[in-house]
């Protein structure tokens, strides 16, 4: 039997001194100091706050090594998700500073993007349809493929990755409806309207995969470029962007001297516009989904779209609206503009 007057607690050594396990109420942390518990409420709060600089300094993050700022860039949509997240987070803990921090995340994501959603249209009446789709090499169906484009009823249809093998295919379901055309390497223009002029544009050495037209469009001539940029890998070496960036360079010279006055420039660009890289390239020309656009557009991969590399830039050109068509059999999903031109 236990003796009564046996102490049920015996002392425990603690650093220096004596402490009962049982008794010792937590430390008062003294006035002004948060407590544990209210610490943890800040971390939404900060966690906002961090966002916020990335989407706000996101051009100030360095590109070397491993290009991470154009990597930033190519994902900083996606950044918004983190506003419900911290949200939700800061109204669990109930916390005022949090929530309100996670409010000015929003409204930061808001001013960078909510643009995009807000259908800023053009009054003018729209005169052309294009129609852009990286129609992939290994394409199983190419005629499906096409008349999934066709359903948008458009004057030019600007295709990339196409093989000898699939031109046959791609021209019996495009030639009766888009009577002009011009191929060469693995890209390809169709148009309701005559094609006055076509050269291969020189831009990617080696490569055959890019194209300059003249057409004489509803209102007079239109340059029209067909593009398909190099790709960009992520890996252990970071995001590989050299070589795409080098054939950018060499398109936007090529700009520099296009005497048209009235450009578009349809393809895989295979980056965003906010990637730093393709800044020169929208100084020059305008993205059509920056004035006539009703979301983000995302177009690679088709299966679920993260990013918009699949563009219509214009010049001299007012987009009226802008869209993306259906999945194909393509890894790409079309996209589509009516302009007045």
């Amino acid at each position: 039997m236990a003796d009564p007057r046996e102490d049920p607690y015996p002392d425990v050594y603690v650093g220096g001194g004596f402490s009962d396990p049982a008794g010792t109420p937590p430390a008062d942390p003294g006035p002004g100091r948060p407590g544990p518990g209210r610490r943890r409420n800040w971390i939404p709060g900060a966690v906002a706050v961090a966002a916020g600089l990335v989407m706000v300094c996101h051009s100030f993050v360095p590109n070397s090594p491993g290009n991470l700022g154009s990597l930033l860039e190519t994902v900083l949509p996606w950044t918004g998700l983190a506003v419900p997240v911290l949200l939700l987070a800061a109204l669990l803990r109930r916390s005022v500073p949090a929530v309100i921090a996670a409010l000015l995340l929003g409204a930061v994501w808001s001013a960078l993007f909510a643009s995009l959603f807000l259908g800023g249209r053009s009054d003018a009446e729209p005169n052309l349809t294009v129609v852009t789709h990286n129609v992939n090499a290994t394409n199983p169906d190419p005629a499906a493929t096409v008349r999934t484009l066709l359903a948008a009823d458009p004057d030019l249809v600007a295709l990339e990755e196409i093989t000898d093998d699939a031109l046959p295919a791609y021209r019996k379901v495009l030639d009766p409806r888009l009577t002009h055309s011009v191929h060469i390497g693995t890209v390809a223009l169709w148009s309701r309207y005559p094609i006055t002029e076509s050269r291969r544009l020189t831009i990617d050495p080696g490569w055959s995969r890019s194209l300059r037209a003249r057409i004489q469009g509803p209102n007079g001539p239109v340059a029209v470029y067909v593009v398909h940029l190099p790709s960009v890998r992520v890996g252990v070496s970071g995001f590989t962007i050299a070589r795409r960036d080098d054939t950018l360079t060499a398109l936007d010279r090529a700009l520099d001297h296009e005497e048209q006055k009235k450009v578009l420039l349809l393809g895989d660009l295979n980056g965003t516009t906010t990637d730093r890289n393709l800044a020169p390239l929208v100084s020059r020309l305008t993205p059509a989904e920056d004035k006539a656009g009703t979301g983000f557009g995302f177009s690679w991969p088709a299966a679920f779209p993260i990013a918009r590399i699949d563009h219509i830039l214009t010049r001299g050109v007012t987009p009226t609206d802008t869209w993306t068509l259906p999945a194909t059999a393509s890894d790409h999903r079309p996209v589509a503009a009516r302009l007045k031109a």
